[in-house]
């Protein structure tokens, strides 16, 4: 992964932070849905994009990062929070996660098809 990889890895993942810390404050429409699985959605993409940067180096980085963040995160959901944190049972909270994880992938995907497209056009 390029310095640039690991620079919009770290941008999605303060994105995130800064979502889910307006999480409580959202008031619009669908209100209970964002407060309810918002936060799910938000851990599970930044995850993700934690999870590329150790994994920078490996092939199928985006498989495993993908795998690596959707096991975490079920699995937290599955022990109650791990005992750590306080976690109120919801079993929309399983899609949630997997869904968080599902447009990280996507993002990370695009992104790194309009990078390589950009590189390509400096090439030439």
């Amino acid at each position: 992964m390029s310095t640039a990889g690991k620079g919009r890895s770290l941008i999605c993942v303060l994105a995130c932070v800064a979502a889910f810390l307006m999480i409580d404050r959202y008031t619009g429409p669908a209100r209970e849905a964002v407060t309810g699985q918002g936060g799910n959605v938000t851990i599970s993409f930044a995850l993700y994009f934690l999870a590329l940067i150790p994994l920078a180096r490996f092939p199928r980085r985006r498989l495993l990062a993908a795998g690596a963040s959707l096991l975490a995160v079920q699995a937290f959901e599955a022990a109650d929070g791990f005992g750590v944190m306080q976690n109120v049972y919801d079993p929309l909270d399983y899609a949630a996660n997997a869904l968080g994880v599902g447009l990280a992938l996507a993002v990370d995907w695009l992104w790194g098809r309009i990078a390589h497209r950009r590189r390509e056009r400096r090439n030439t």
